[in-house]
């Protein structure tokens, strides 16, 4: 395979030197700064999207197999039916002194899909409804320590686990998260704990009990839980009296109508919903047990915009055409053909892979020492220069088609052909149109 045969994208990136003058740390989400990706050369903003298709500021298209939308549009980008709903409900009015109906109706869905859940509340982000589900065990229990496993996003309640050993949540998702700015008396209130690594939670319980006011965890991310491991929170939550919270936020939806602690077979105190649930569209649900969920009457959790009518409008629209459409099958039908289709392609062309995740949060990453991280990012600028939006994480959507996922596979072989020739001539890093991606958060200069 040739060089890449287009010039790296400027607008784009002329506007990020902009941006990076303006706003601190250049983006609003740290999953979107263009550093992570291909540093000085991704194109950091879009003009449009449709479907698995996204439009930079010159106007180049791109097929996004990366995060889609950072795991929000399961259906793909501006979808047709949430659309129209989200449409005829601007056009009715967003915002009113009176209350959106559809937050009623919704409620009642999301009751009715999780039949352990009595009652629910809304708030607009994944990172303030896990404050809220964490406030809610926290006012239930009385108790003021949280027992924490995986990603749960910025709040004080979550970084102060790094209060002190800074490094601590290097093992959930994201490393160098630093707790500048979380109040130093918060040391000793978040308590990590590794997935299927039980001896870890039971020493937490046994330091903490009386203490420990919630179990917070992701059921699945990209590991299956093994030997009972989520039985046994269930167990260890019970016995303490601790409130047993599922962050659903990233792999809800995908994998099983609902989220995937109902096909995990163990049903939380509190669930929490947000990306995939409106599809692009902000909304997130905390659903959960009627006695936990009425602690919201005796602590103040309110916000104006959590009553806007679009999010339960967009909720509705999303959660109907999941299931009317058959989205889960499709969604594991694409996950399998690009898995296997990596597996297959590093085998043909000697590149050591790693290959995990469920079909629908796939991950893909070089196993090359020292040299992984820069094949990485040369990976992803050879398929930018083809077209593609591509790293090491896919989230399959709707929009994708087996159609789609063999172009992608076409240009992956001739990119990695072509990585192969980089690796034995010892020219990873000088084919680098840039510096290396970045790795985990970073303060950006």
């Amino acid at each position: 395979m040739s060089p890449t045969p287009t010039a790296a994208p400027r607008t784009g990136q002329d506007l990020y030197l902009r941006a990076k003058r303006r706003i601190p740390g250049g983006t609003q989400l740290l999953s979107k700064r263009p550093e992570l990706f291909l540093p000085d050369n991704w194109p950091a903003y879009y003009s449009r999207a449709r479907g698995c298709t996204v439009w930079d500021l010159d106007d180049r298209a791109y097929i996004d197999f990366t995060s889609c939308g950072i795991g929000c549009c399961l259906l793909g980008y501006a979808d047709e039916t949430v659309n129209a709903a989200v449409i005829d409900r601007v056009t009715q009015g967003s915002m009113c002194t009176l209350n959106a109906p559809d937050e009623v109706y919704l409620g009642d869905l999301l009751c009715q899909i999780h039949p352990w859940a009595e009652k629910v509340r809304y708030a607009r982000a994944g990172g303030e409804a896990m404050a809220i589900a964490v406030r809610l065990a926290r006012t239930a229990t009385g108790r003021p320590k949280v027992a924490l496993c995986g990603y749960h996003g910025w709040a004080d309640w979550y970084l102060a686990a790094n209060l002190g050993e800074t490094t601590a949540l290097d093992g959930h998702l994201l490393s160098g998260l630093d707790p500048a700015g979380v109040p130093a008396a918060l040391r000793g209130t978040a308590l990590p704990f590794r997935y299927n690594q039980i001896a870890d939670l039971e020493a937490v319980v046994a330091a903490q009990r009386g203490n420990l006011a919630a179990i917070v965890m992701e059921p699945m991310r990209f590991d299956f839980p093994r030997d009972g491991f989520l039985e046994k929170v269930r167990q260890l939550a019970d016995e303490c009296g601790a409130v047993l919270i599922f962050d659903e936020i990233t792999a809800g939806w995908r994998s099983h109508h609902g989220g995937i602690h109902l096909q995990l077979g163990v049903a939380p105190d509190i669930a929490v919903f947000a990306k995939a649930i409106s599809n692009g569209f902000p909304m997130a649900a905390v659903i959960g047990r009627g006695e936990i969920m009425e602690a919201a009457q005796l602590t103040f959790v309110s916000s104006t915009y959590w009553t806007e009518g679009i999010g339960p409008a967009a909720a509705l629209a999303t959660l109907g055409k999941l299931r009317e459409a058959g989205v889960v099958a499709h969604i594991a039908k694409i996950g399998e053909l690009t898995r296997n289709g990596w597996q297959k392609l590093g085998g043909e062309h000697g590149l050591k892979l790693k290959v995990g995740g469920l079909p629908a949060l796939c991950t893909l990453a070089f196993d090359h020492g020292d040299d992984s991280p820069a094949l990485m990012t040369l990976f992803t600028q050879e398929m930018l220069g083809h077209g593609f939006l591509a790293n090491g994480v896919f989230y399959p959507t709707w929009a994708h088609t087996p159609e789609t996922v063999a172009a992608y596979l076409e240009t992956v072989a001739a990119v990695f052909g072509w990585l192969r020739e980089r690796i034995e001539r010892g020219e990873v890093r000088t084919s680098l149109r840039g510096p290396v991606a970045h790795g985990g958060f970073a303060r950006l200069t």
